[in-house]
This record gives structure tokens, C-alpha cells and sequence, in this order.
């Protein structure tokens, strides 16, 4: 199963709670989410709704007397937990009653589901942990509002170089240069690249553009000895390879 931030927030929850597992059950009575807690510590987050996981965030900078009401505020303006905490800062800020304390620690739960998924790529060769890359690429883009495209620069050995937004755009469109991706794979003496970007409107059905600028990418590329493995559009809740699809 695809990892999602949800899935991801109970491991951050109660970061400043250290060693709180051993006094579960003697929390402030008057704690309206006490129980949502005890069930996070004892490993029943699962079941948890989005909005009470986004309760539990934000009651760690909110007055309690808000919470509630934030919580179920930010799920009406962006759908769900994952599309909240993905959501660019700027635009959290916009919601009534949202500080920058609680856009910190939303912003911080997404940052650990980065890194723990990204942790499967690393130092291995990515070709061979293909479902590892694609959990990594939905967790990372598909709950985007607007395009953005990355690239993954990958060693003689297929190992994950560095992987870099090289463009963000508007909700349909992403600027891209194939002369910046080829020039930041030599810097980088990087011998293979694979290519990924999102499609906001859920569906990663490729256009005409993305297969264009595909094309110019791996001419610009192999003029040089670099290899583009593939290109991935990364949709809601699934992907297009390029290379499966015989586009590449």
C-alpha cells in the first residue's frame, strides 16, 4: 500500500512526549483528546478520522478551546489530512485562525513522511526498488495543488545522486528547461536520470506537452552519454510510466 501522510502522523504526533507510553491512562482528565492519545501510543492510530489526527497536531500549539473547530475548518477548505498538510504554507495561512506555530508543526509531519520514505531509495539502486520510488514520488507529490517537476539523478549504479525540484508551475502547467536538467546532471556526474512530475487534477494521463519536453530531455541527454530511464506523471492515487506506456 502507497504511504500517505496520515499513515505517517502518528509517528510524530507526540514527539515531546517521550516516555509518555508509560503513563498512559494518568493524562489530564480534563483533556478532551485524551483518549485520541492513548490510542495513538498504544498503536491504534489507524482508525483514527482525519480530523482528529489533525486535532491531535494542532493541540500542540492551539488553545483546546480551537482545535476542534481549526481542524474541522481546514478539511473543509482542502479535502482531506493529506491535501491539509501538503498544502503550501501560504495558503494555510490564509485559513481563519491558523497561525504559523500550527503551520510549523503540519509542515513538520510532512517532512518526516518525506524523509521516511525517502530512506527506501537511498543508497540503493532505485531500478530495483521501483515500488519503493513510486510510494516516495505519491508521497511527495501527489497531493499537490500545483504541478512541480523533479528530477532523480542516479550514479552508474542506478543509486539516488540527488533528487531536485527543477520547476514549480500553476495547476495545469510546469516550466521546464531541458538545457538546466542536462547541465545540473553534469555537475552532479550524474549518467542517468528519471524524470517525475505531478498532474494536480488527479488523472496522470500524459499531454502532449509532457511528452514534447520528454523528447527534447532525452536528446539534450543522450548528446552527452546520459540515459533517461523513465518519466513518471504522478496522479492522485496512481501513475504513468513513460517507459511502460512505450513512450520512452
Amino acid at each position: 500500500m502507497t504511504p500517505n501522510l496520515a499513515s505517517t502522523a502518528k509517528t510524530v504526533i507526540d514527539m515531546d512526549r517521550v516516555g509518555a507510553l508509560a503513563t498512559v491512562g494518568r493524562h489530564d482528565r480534563a483533556d478532551p483528546r485524551r483518549h485520541l492519545r492513548e490510542r495513538v501510543l498504544l498503536g491504534g492510530a489507524v482508525g483514527i478520522e482525519d480530523r482528529e489526527l489533525l486535532e491531535l497536531i494542532l493541540s500542540r500549539v492551539a488553545a483546546q478551546a480551537q482545535v476542534q473547530a481549526l481542524a474541522q475548518r481546514l478539511i473543509r477548505v482542502f479535502g482531506d489530512f493529506n491535501k491539509v498538510v501538503a498544502a503550501p504554507t501560504a495558503r494555510l495561512l490564509s485559513v481563519a485562525g491558523v497561525t504559523a506555530e500550527m503551520v510549523a508543526e503540519l509542515k513538520l509531519v510532512e517532512s518526516c513522511a518525506h524523509r521516511m520514505v525517502r530512506a527506501r531509495i537511498s543508497d540503493k539502486p532505485v531500478l530495483s526498488g521501483w515500488q519503493a520510488l513510486l510510494d516516495y514520488c505519491h508521497t511527495v507529490m501527489a497531493h499537490r495543488q500545483t504541478e512541480q517537476f523533479r528530477v532523480l539523478f542516479l550514479d552508474r549504479k542506478n543509486r539516488l545522486i540527488a533528487d531536485e525540484a527543477l520547476g514549480e508551475g500553476t495547476v495545469d502547467h510546469v516550466p521546464v528547461y531541458p538545457r538546466e536538467v542536462v547541465r545540473r546532471a553534469l555537475e552532479l556526474n550524474a549518467t542517468a536520470l528519471i524524470l517525475v512530475h505531478n498532474h494536480p487534477s488527479g488523472d496522470p494521463s500524459p499531454s502532449d506537452a509532457d511528452i514534447t519536453m520528454t523528447h527534447l530531455i532525452r536528446v539534450a541527454a543522450e548528446a552527452l552519454c546520459i540515459t533517461l530511464h523513465d518519466h513518471l506523471v504522478i496522479g492522485s492515487s496512481s501513475e504513468v510510466s513513460f517507459r511502460a506506456e512505450g513512450l520512452l
